[in-house]
């Protein structure tokens, strides 16, 4: 089951047996939340939480490995990646809270979040070789672009995980908090972001997101064109003209 809790900062929430394992159900049930959130006139961030106290989430079922054989790609991978895709590209910015074990296709799927909070006690990793298969919905590509090829090619090859506090070291999540506190950590994080200007807040995570594919003089010029966009927008008076009367910024999105 996967829930979604509507607001200016939406909760996705992971509730899928006590390791909310990725299974199709799952991932139609997360297809249908980011429909929801992209057709929301009102969210401005997003938070990926899970329930329970095992794991944020453990990846793919293995009992499910067998039937897979010599089919993988349209048993399980190509919509999988096609909803992970969709995550990565939500529009606004999108925060993973990772209270336990991010494993596997789990790591991959807060790989697909802008941030990525996570208590001191959890694990995170792609164990994936140990069973005799790799990462594939996208942890041999968005691991290496976060963490830099030297560091996913040795948590990918070796299976092996690492805590918090090493994950934090090699930028894997931007934070660590106390024991319980990820998820909260990670709503306090949105409701920040949730004040900023809409509009440019969601140029600036296009502009970040294309930065790779872009040599620097497109990338400047895709930068001039979205602060143009900005630069038109009621938001931009609104901030210039609250920050001259000393009180918080009314922003509407336009």
């Amino acid at each position: 089951m996967i829930t979604l809790i509507p607001g200016t900062v939406a909760i996705i929430e992971l509730d899928n047996g006590p390791l909310n394992l990725v299974d199709v159900a799952a991932m139609e049930q997360l297809h249908a939340a980011l429909d929801e959130v992209e057709s929301a006139g009102d969210t401005r961030a997003v938070v990926l939480a899970a329930t329970g106290d095992r794991a944020f989430c453990a990846g793919s079922d293995v009992k499910e490995f067998e039937g897979l054989h010599k089919r993988v790609a349209q048993g399980k991978l190509l919509y999988e990646k096609y909803v992970y895709r969709k995550l990565a590209e939500t529009p606004v910015p999108t925060i993973a809270a990772i209270e336990n074990d991010a494993l596997g296709g789990g790591l991959e799927l807060a790989l697909c979040c802008d941030i990525r909070i996570a208590a001191q006690h959890a694990r995170l990793g792609m164990p994936e070789v140990r069973l005799g298969v790799m990462p594939g919905s996208g942890g041999t590509q968005r691991l290496p672009a976060v963490v830099g090829p030297a560091h996913a090619k040795e948590l990918i090859f070796t299976g092996e995980l690492i805590d918090a506090a090493r994950a934090a070291e090699i930028g894997l999540v931007n934070r660590v908090v106390d024991t319980g506190q990820a998820r909260a950590a990670a709503i306090a994080m949105g409701e920040t972001i949730a004040q900023r200007g809409p509009i440019p807040v969601r140029e600036a995570k296009r502009l970040i997101e294309h930065a790779h594919d872009f040599d620097i003089d497109a990338g400047l010029a895709a930068e001039l064109d979205a602060s143009d966009r900005v630069f038109a927008s009621d938001d931009m008076l609104e901030g210039a003209r609250a920050f001259f009367a000393k009180r918080p910024p009314d922003f509407s999105g336009t």
